[in-house]
């Protein structure tokens, strides 16, 4: 497995508790993350699965939510009231991107609504893309779903001087090089194809201080964003905040909040990392609902919300446990008030065990089962 780019994400402070992480928490240790690697081409013909999403939903599951009299429809801000979508990260090149997504549907039984992509904060020259928004790739697999793209303040690969920080965004020195120029790449995109798309940044938020700043450099430089991309007309983005949800860091949740009039959804990745963490296997329902809770109490108990990276280990001396793990999503998810979307992290950890992709035949089969329930079956149009 080749990584083109290293894509570094930390998980917070050592607590030096030795405890295990409960529900809400996550483990200490650093992870790093790879968003761009090479695998087989799966599979030499296309099967024709976007036809697998419509107003009644897959075959055999009756009437749907999505048909009645068009009240489904989503909203100005991508919200599907009768329901939730469904996404997932795909590990892919920038140049296979299309093949990637395509493959993972195939063995999902279904298209995609959100496809989840990482972008870096570089200036694109050359044959480098990692720092523009919405490359030919991501515009041909958003004609038929939606887009999450995640921008990180940094420069994959680049030197230390080169790593933007987050008072440099917010006093403006990377608008003219990166900002502006992504922005009517955005604002392009959506004049031509009446197309928004779900825009983070710096997801995890919270696992970056103080290497790129304090809590509230990260709120100025996020409203620097949202308030430059307004100043040039940029209409078709949904501000996404996604944080870590690992409730010890509740405290940089809300200093790190830039406020309701610049957050359109939220969203937060939790996981049962079992083994890969030496943690105790937890249910999805474990998992979600203490970071869920805490945020409609303390942040926002109106905004639509979205589990932007979810997913499980497997059990290697139990090989249906991840399969069973997964059949409780739609029974879980229907319980979480306001949750609209749901993104499955199809990829692994750094480190033994840490492996969190679909392990075997069984668990793509519960999760197959699990993704034709009519509840994630949402018209995108």
């Amino acid at each position: 497995m080749r990584f083109i780019r290293p894509f570094r994400r930390d998980t917070g402070p050592r607590t030096g508790t030795g405890r295990h992480p409960g529900p809400g928490r996550r483990p200490a240790p650093k992870r790093r993350r790879p968003l761009i690697t090479s695998a087989t081409v799966v599979g030499a013909v296309l099967v024709a699965v976007l036809a697998l999403r419509d107003a009644s939903g897959p075959s055999g599951t009756g009437p749907q939510p999505s048909a009645r009299g068009g009240k489904c429809r989503p909203t100005d801000l991508l919200e599907p009231p009768c329901g939730a979508w469904f996404g997932a990260f795909v590990p892919h090149e920038r140049s296979d991107l299309e093949d990637r997504v395509e493959a993972y549907e195939r063995r999902v039984g279904r298209a995609l609504d959100i496809v989840y992509t990482y972008h870096d904060m570089s200036v694109p020259e050359g044959a480098r893309r990692e720092g523009q928004l919405l490359t030919p790739e991501e515009q041909r697999v958003g004609e038929d779903r939606l887009l999450l793209l995640s921008w990180e303040s940094k420069w994959w690969g680049g030197t230390r001087a080169q790593q933007p920080t987050w008072r440099e965004i917010a006093a403006g020195e990377l608008d003219a090089s990166v900002v502006d120029v992504q922005a009517r790449r955005v604002k392009e995109y959506g004049e031509r194809t009446g197309k928004k798309v779900f825009l983070s940044f710096d997801l995890e938020m919270d696992t970056r201080t103080p290497d790129n700043g304090t809590p509230a450099e990260y709120v100025q430089a996020y409203r620097h964003i949202h308030d430059r991309f307004r100043e040039l007309g940029v209409d078709n983005v949904v501000w996404t905040w996604i944080i870590t949800g690992y409730l010890d860091h509740a405290d940089l949740f809300e200093r790190m909040y830039p406020g309701d009039e610049y957050v359109d959804w939220i969203g937060y990745n939790q996981y049962n990392y079992y083994r890969c963490h030496d943690t105790d296997w937890l249910t999805f329902a474990q998992t979600q609902r203490a970071a869920h809770d805490w945020i409609r109490e303390n942040i926002s108990d109106d905004k639509p919300l979205m589990l932007s990276e979810f997913g499980t280990a497997d059990d290697a001396k139990r090989p249906r446990r991840q399969a069973e793990w997964y059949a409780q999503v739609p029974r879980v998810l229907k319980d979480l008030e306001g949750v609209r979307a749901a993104l499955q992290w199809n990829h692994r950890d750094p480190g033994p065990h840490c492996d969190l992709a679909l392990a075997n035949d069984a668990a793509w089969a519960s999760l197959r089962e699990a993704v034709s329930d009519p509840y994630l079956n949402q018209p995108l149009t």
